[in-house]
């Protein structure tokens, strides 16, 4: 009988590679999606190493313009739908679970199966390198009717991207469902932790903008193949329509990108600051304000294509009216660290460094937001500082900080906190030569996605592609931080960060009404 009682055991307890393939537990899953996103950032960092060595100096040196445009076109779809999204998503299946008190999450078959699509997703989408006619080179947002130029690999580009749309809108509906359902009695919505807040608002962002690239990418599918003529104006139809439908979903897609970042610096910042986070509840608004104004400023991506005043006027109130909410988050962040116990451990630079540089990128998206300025800033490389401020130095940095914070937890060891150190300033020089001189070189003139370019505009390119290089090769530090981090080291504490460690469980979540004003919590 013990033997049959072991055996049975065995059978429901796979071990080696199986425990990973089958595995249903959400912590594994959660480890799962974030090793798949260090991947794929060196990945997708590596082709940005190619697009930068090009860039070092006028002329063409090392690859074709085809093969440069493939680079720009996967290192976006690597980075945002391979990195970013799935390392929030594996940031998510780890702690809401956690946060909310629940076993697991509410649809665990279904969470197994949303990530092991995205290893396929990308199989096909890499595969593209290799193919007749090489990779996708229409931009990442695949743009009719340039992308349909593409050959044996466009409808494996399409393929994918609907693969990895299937595994987003799943990972959503779980995250919905598991705090929906699953939460500890007495915990009402009004008491959740900020991160769970944000993946709910990010949740429904999700179920709401990725069917909509299903639906412009199966619409290029059929005008390729099937005789349709919905992007192609000799058949009746419209570029510009294609534009719209993409950014109808592009536009939420940058807040799905940013507003569980947000839900990280508002965890970090209230343990490092040892002070409840300030204006709880308007954070909660706020969140939802910005998801809600994210479905309404879309066309600002395309103040140039010629619609009408009116149109320019209505994209453009409500591009600047998301600086509100966005406004509100950023003091409360500041309104936190006032007066609190401030120490600096590496996730507490990380969220500092974020709350600093997506501010600059938030005001370059002001600038880019008026639509007679947008009419200059457009398509040029002022345009790429702007979104890589938000996402690099926004929802990478996030993301970094969050890995630094809750590693002691995921592993119960410390990781190095001098590496730590090291990795974030070398980090933040770095990020800071590498995309800072492109604010110069788009006022200047120098249009994005160009694989050569006029000869002035050669000394930022110079400075440009060396704190690329210099930044690509720091993050080797971080690999290596956390490779030494789960291999072993320092017992992680009960209380982590030296009795501050999970603030927002100890202390009441809205903050008590006098939070500003009291003495801050000593340390």
């Amino acid at each position: 009988m013990a033997h049959a009682a072991h055996h049975d055991d065995h059978a429901h307890h796979p071990t080696g590679v199986m425990r990973w393939i089958t595995t249903t537990n959400n912590k594994d899953i959660g480890t799962l999606y974030l090793s798949f996103a260090l991947l794929m950032f060196f990945i997708g960092g590596s082709m940005a190493m190619i697009i930068r060595a090009e860039l070092f100096k006028p002329g063409l040196q090392f690859v074709d313009p085809q093969f440069f445009n493939s680079m720009t076109t996967l290192h976006a779809l690597v980075m945002i739908f391979g990195a970013v999204m799935p390392a929030f998503v594996g940031l998510a299946n780890w702690m809401i679970p956690m946060m909310i008190g629940a076993p697991d999450m509410a649809l665990p078959r279904l969470n197994n199966w949303s990530f092991w699509l995205l290893p396929f997703a990308f199989t096909l989408l890499l595969s593209t390198l290799f193919m007749p006619g090489g990779a996708p080179a229409g931009g990442w947002t695949m743009y009719a009717p340039l992308v349909l130029q593409t050959g044996e690999a466009f409808p494996f580009l399409i393929f994918a991207v609907h693969i990895m749309g299937i595994s987003s809108i799943m990972g959503a509906i779980n995250i919905i469902a598991t705090v929906f359902n699953m939460r500890a009695p007495g915990m009402t919505f009004m008491k959740l932790p900020l991160f769970v807040w944000t993946w709910i608002i990010t949740a429904f962002l999700l179920i709401a903008a990725m069917p909509v690239l299903a639906g412009a990418v199966t619409m290029l599918l059929t005008d390729k193949f099937f005789g349709t003529s919905f992007f192609s104006a000799a058949g009746g139809g419209d570029p510009v329509m294609f534009q719209h439908i993409f950014w109808f979903f592009g536009h939420p897609e940058v807040y799905i990108m940013i507003l569980p970042a947000f839900g990280i610096v508002s965890a970090i910042v209230p343990t490092f600051a040892r002070k409840p986070l300030f204006g709880y509840a308007s954070m909660v608004y706020a969140t939802a304000s910005i998801a809600f104004l994210s479905f309404i400023v879309w066309a600002h991506h395309m103040f140039t294509v010629g619609m009408p005043l009116a149109g320019e006027l209505f994209f453009m109130y409500t591009t600047v009216l998301i600086a509100v909410p966005t406004g509100v988050k950023i003091f409360n962040w500041l309104a936190t660290m006032w007066r609190g116990s401030m120490t600096f451990e590496t996730p507490m630079l990380f969220a500092l460094g974020f709350i600093v540089m997506f501010t600059i990128g938030g005001f370059s998206g002001l600038m880019l937001g008026v639509t007679p300025a947008d009419f200059q800033y457009q398509d040029t490389y002022f345009v790429v500082a702007h979104f890589h401020y938000v996402l690099v130095t926004g929802a990478v940095f996030a993301i970094m900080g969050a890995t630094y914070f809750w590693l002691p937890k995921w592993t119960g060891h410390m990781y190095d906190e001098t590496l730590g150190k090291w990795h974030f300033w070398l980090s933040t020089i770095f990020v800071n030569v590498l995309f800072f001189p492109q604010h110069f070189l788009g006022l200047a003139g120098m249009p994005r996605r160009i694989p050569d370019y006029a000869v002035q505009f050669a000394d930022w390119n110079m400075v440009s592609s060396i704190g690329g290089f210099c930044f690509g090769a720091t993050q080797l530090l971080f690999l290596y931080v956390i490779v030494k981090c789960v291999r072993g080291g320092a017992k992680a504490s009960d209380r982590v960060w030296e009795g501050a460690e999970g603030l927002e469980w100890i202390l009441p979540s809205p903050p008590p009404y006098h939070s500003f004003v009291n003495p801050p919590l000593v340390k």
